[in-house]
């Protein structure tokens, strides 16, 4: 149960309006930030179903050597809730802007070392592959929600949606470079030239991103709501509910939340991971064309993105997730029943399910946002984000390959659809929140004791 703060909190508050520089900067540094986070996951998705299972699990045979492959892909996701848990919790505790440093710092320093190691050395190299990718999925499980949260929290609350939309920008405009790297590097390198060292620069070049945004962030002042929260819980006596204990106080909340998420989640992965197997396989096509494929529908749905920021300011947050689900519905029954070797149909096909994703991704850090109060939003909003990539996004190629060995294309396809309808069901029971304050936005236990000797206004 939430309500907003009392007259005299809510004054407090008002001291505390968010600012157009600061706003700015929690963009750009936001969007940076997911432009990294997705590059790395694009390129290493990539990677982990073509060029992977040969350079690290050769000696695993052809479909072992893919199943491992994805495994470690899985693993980064893995991670995620566990990342989420203690940067959530520290997040609520000690501020935004110092989570958000570190976990830039460990998600770009993960990826180059990804960048460095050394292939066909057997089964210690393959550990060292899986445990940096645990340390990028333990750093992205603050990073993707923190980055959200201190743009949401410094913005406007009446373009909310569409600041957040530039956040989420940044996953098919990586995409896209990503893709736009292996094809590049796939046709002016021989092949012996990529597997050596061609594969490495997409996870090298990610430094750039890493310095810029470290400089960006280094800029950044603590969000208002935070600063708002601090101030209020040295004045008065509350229970903490920060890290674990938000799974108490507020379960219905993170259950739907990790739903809701669900059917976006396991559709993009997948089409952009499962897919680059798949498509080849089923259609005939080159592993190079579903690469352009990919990049071109990744192109048409920033588009999308920027669109579902700013219908869902207008009309809620609630229908862009609707209409997007429905998209994503329809693009995934297609994608399993229509593809063949004509890249035209393949290419719409992909392009309609990405657009929804996006369309509805666009309306995603507002809504998740606005289901916590500012004490428990950082655990709150991170867990349920991880917890979906775990349950959805982490097993979907493993999932899928597993499935179509057992009963086929059809038995991914239905799957895929009952994930979709109980994103649905869960959007359908969520509360509606574009008009919310989020630094007057708490819990309506907060005012219980006056600290001795703490004043209420300074």
């Amino acid at each position: 149960m939430t309500s907003a703060l009392p007259p005299e909190q809510s004054a407090e508050a008002a001291k505390r309006k968010p600012s157009r520089p600061m706003e700015i900067r929690a963009v750009v540094s936001g969007a940076l930030g997911s432009a990294l986070e997705y590059f790395d996951f694009a390129v290493y998705g990539a990677l982990a179903a073509t060029l992977f299972p040969i350079l690290f699990f050769h000696e695993l045979g052809s479909t072992g050597a893919l199943l491992a492959s994805f495994a470690t892909f899985g693993v980064g996701f893995v991670a995620r809730p566990v990342g989420a848990i203690v940067f959530g919790h520290l997040g609520d505790r000690i501020g935004r802007k110092p989570i958000l440093f570190t976990t830039l710092v460990l998600m770009g320093g993960s990826s180059i070392l990804i960048g460095v190691l050394p292939t066909g050395q057997g089964f210690g190299i393959a550990a060292l592959l899986v445990g940096l990718r645990f340390v990028q999925g333990f750093s992205l499980g603050g990073e993707a929600i923190g980055n959200q949260l201190m743009t949401m929290e410094h913005g406007d609350k009446s373009r909310r949606g569409l600041l957040g939309s530039f956040i989420v920008m940044g996953s098919p405009v990586s995409q896209v470079l990503a893709n736009l790297a292996l094809v590049v590097l796939g046709a002016t390198l021989t092949q012996d030239q990529f597997e050596s060292w061609g594969w490495r620069v997409p996870f090298l070049g990610s430094v750039i991103i890493v310095v810029v945004a470290v400089f960006i962030r280094l800029k950044l002042e603590e969000t208002p709501a935070f600063v708002v929260n601090k101030d209020i819980e040295e004045r008065v006596v509350k229970p903490r509910s920060t890290g674990l204990r938000v799974l108490a106080t507020h379960p219905r909340k993170v259950a739907l939340l990790t739903l809701a998420w669900g059917g976006s989640s396991l559709s993009f992965y997948l089409v952009a991971v499962y897919g680059l197997s798949y498509l080849p396989r089923e259609t005939g096509m080159s592993s190079q064309t579903a690469l352009v494929i990919l990049m071109v529908a990744n192109g048409v749905s920033v588009f999308f993105a920027i669109a579902g920021g700013v219908v869902c300011d207008r009309i809620g947050r609630k229908p862009v997730f609707l209409l997007g689900l429905a998209g994503c519905f329809t693009g995934m029954l297609l994608f399993f029943t229509l593809p063949g070797p004509n890249p035209v149909l393949t290419g719409s096909i992909i392009t309609l399910v990405l657009s929804s994703i996006q369309f509805l991704s666009g309306a995603q850090p507002a809504m998740f946002a606005e289901q916590f109060p500012t004490e428990v939003r950082f655990s709150g909003a991170a867990m349920s984000h991880t917890f979906a990539n775990l349950i959805f996004s982490a097993p979907a190629p493993f999932i899928a390959a597993a499935l179509a060995a057992v009963g086929g294309t059809n038995l991914v396809l239905v799957f895929t659809l009952v994930v979709i309808i109980g994103s649905a069901y869960a959007v359908s029971t969520m509360q509606e929140g574009r008009h919310l304050d989020l630094a007057d936005f708490t819990t309506e236990a907060l005012p219980a004791t006056k600290k001795p000797g703490a004043a209420l206004a300074r």
